[in-house]
Parts: C-alpha cells; sequence; structure tokens
C-alpha cells in the first residue's frame, strides 16, 4: 500500500460507508421538499376564497390574472410534489416545483424581500436548493424513475 493510499484510506472507508445513504437521503429531500408544497397546494384549495383573496391583494404574480395564478399555483403545488414523492418523471416534477417556489418568491418578494422576513425567505432558498438537488442528481434509487430505467425494455 502506497503512502497515498494510507493517507486516503479513511475518506475511502467514509465512503463506504456513507455511500449505501445516498438513495435515503435523495428519497428524505424529495419527501420533505414535497410535503412543504403539498401542504400550502391543500390550504389554497380548500380555502379557495381565501386563496383568491391573496391572489388578487397580496400576490402579484407577473403575466397572469389573479385567477389564473391561483389556479395556476394550486396546480403546482400539489402536482409537481406528487410526482416528487412518487419519483416518477423526477427531474420534470422538481424543474416545475423550483419554478413554482421562484414565482412564489417574486410574487411575495415585498414581503419576502422586507427587513424581518429572512426567516422566510431562507425558507424558499432552502427549498430551492433541496430542489436543485433533485433536479442535478436525479430522484435516486428509491424511485419510479429508477425502477424504470433499469427494467429491460
Amino acid at each position: 500500500m502506497s503512502a497515498l493510499d494510507t493517507m486516503y484510506a479513511p475518506n475511502t472507508l467514509a465512503a463506504k460507508l456513507l455511500n449505501p445513504l445516498q438513495p435515503l437521503l435523495a428519497l428524505a429531500i424529495r419527501l420533505y421538499v414535497s410535503w412543504q408544497f403539498l401542504k400550502a397546494g391543500y390550504l389554497k384549495v380548500t380555502s379557495w376564497d381565501s386563496t383568491l383573496y391573496l391572489f388578487e391583494n397580496e400576490y402579484h404574480t407577473p403575466l397572469l390574472s389573479p385567477h389564473s395564478a391561483a389556479i395556476a399555483g394550486s396546480f403546482g403545488e400539489l402536482f409537481f410534489p406528487t410526482l416528487l414523492v412518487i419519483g416518477f418523471y423526477s427531474r420534470i416534477g422538481a424543474l416545475g416545483l423550483f419554478f413554482v417556489n421562484a414565482v412564489a418568491v417574486i410574487s411575495y418578494s415585498q414581503v419576502l424581500l422586507a427587513e424581518g422576513s429572512e426567516a422566510a425567505l431562507g425558507q424558499h432558498i432552502l427549498w430551492g436548493s433541496l430542489i436543485l438537488v433533485s433536479i442535478v442528481y436525479g430522484p435516486g434509487k428509491l424511485s419510479l424513475d429508477h425502477v424504470l430505467n433499469e427494467a429491460p425494455l
């Protein structure tokens, strides 16, 4: 064993111990982020009058009327996380959810970018970062995408 191998052995051991956890981490990321958006989408559709009020008076969604933005936002918060949870079309779901998250920040920027709202903005940054992990690295082995990609055609 060379001196370089000896010096690098702890890192190699750490990789052997930690690499099997990658599928669990990918699943945990998908479930955590999805849960945040599914809760918001559920609240929107079960309190539709309040949702319309917020889109008409609080959220300033670019390019869409308040009613269209409420429908699109609710759809995005329910559809894209569902794809992530089951791990089907995961990267498409993650891209869609990243867009929903970005539009939420833009539409509510007067509050999220105001002094005293750093924690709320931080949540969106955290969610966006975790979504990017799913976009770049994929959903992991504990996903329907992985099963379908491994299946012989």
